[in-house]
């Protein structure tokens, strides 16, 4: 799932080689992702061009000249490709945007999960799950007396509150495992176990491993967008039965639909 160090590698990228090239068409090849047609999506598009790319949580917003916004929630599958026009189309493939400069933007999405929405700003907050969201996790308002208020409405697991975008928008599965071992924090103890010193120590963490990780992701990312998500650098994420880089035990992995958990239980008790 594209996390906010993913999705502002995109972002950064976008931003460096799209801005005001002129957008040249426009095809939607999967409609069941948009909740717009196929003529509304091409006729939108096309002669427009891009002013910049924003994120906010799990969403990119695409500011065009005209004042659109192409909202995109890209979910659990949704990747992206800016690639000539010559290369092969990947399976599910859901829209292409070709650009003057000769290149497209394309965005895949193999289970079909992804979200388009076409709105303007009057409009924004209509596209769902937008407006409940929580402060993003790397904007100045998130301040540890934030994280601490907004902490105490949620008694649940620890890892569950933290992937909760109405809680903070920004954190996924992989991140959230890597802020609780970094905290060294159980991923499913819940809040109202966590002691105060606890509690700071997490929220520090949320700001420790987005720093680390931000530059390693933009710096493989560079100008060109990678379908897969780049994730050799977590030190603990997807990782079971290696060993543990802080005290060298086995890391744990518990899978659980399609999400998985993986901790260090000695560091994470």
């Amino acid at each position: 799932m594209p996390e906010a160090p993913d999705l502002e590698a995109i972002r950064g990228s976008l931003n460096r080689t799209l801005l005001g090239v002129p957008i040249a068409s426009a095809e939607l090849r999967a409609p069941v992702v948009a909740r717009f047609s196929r003529d509304e999506f091409s006729a939108a598009l096309a002669g427009n061009r891009l002013t910049r790319v924003e994120r906010a949580g799990k969403f990119l917003l695409f500011r065009l000249t005209d004042g659109a916004i192409l909202v995109l929630n890209p979910m659990l599958t949704g990747r992206f490709q800016y690639v000539p026009p010559g290369e092969r189309l990947r399976v599910r493939t859901c829209a292409v945007v070709l650009f003057e400069n000769g290149r497209q933007l394309r965005y895949v999405d193999r289970q079909l999960m992804g979200k388009l929405y076409l709105v303007r700003e009057e409009t924004l907050a209509t596209v769902p799950q937008f407006a409940e969201m929580g402060p993003d996790v790397l904007s100045p308002a998130f301040t540890e007396d934030e994280f601490r208020r907004r902490l105490r409405r949620h008694p649940g697991m620890i890892k569950n509150i933290l992937t909760n975008h109405a809680f903070v928008a920004g954190i996924g599965n992989a991140y959230a495992d890597e802020i609780l071992f970094a905290a060294g924090i159980h991923p499913y103890r819940k809040r109202t176990q966590l002691a105060s010193d606890e509690i700071g120590r997490l929220y520090r963490a949320i700001g420790e491993v987005m720093d680390w990780a931000l530059p390693i992701v933009a710096a493989r990312m560079c100008d060109e967008l990678t379908y897969e998500e780049w994730r050799e650098h977590l030190r603990v994420h997807n990782r079971g039965g290696e060993p543990c880089p802080n005290c060298g035990s086995r890391i744990s992995q518990i899978t659980a639909g399609q999400r998985i958990t993986s901790f260090c239980r000695r560091c994470q008790r």
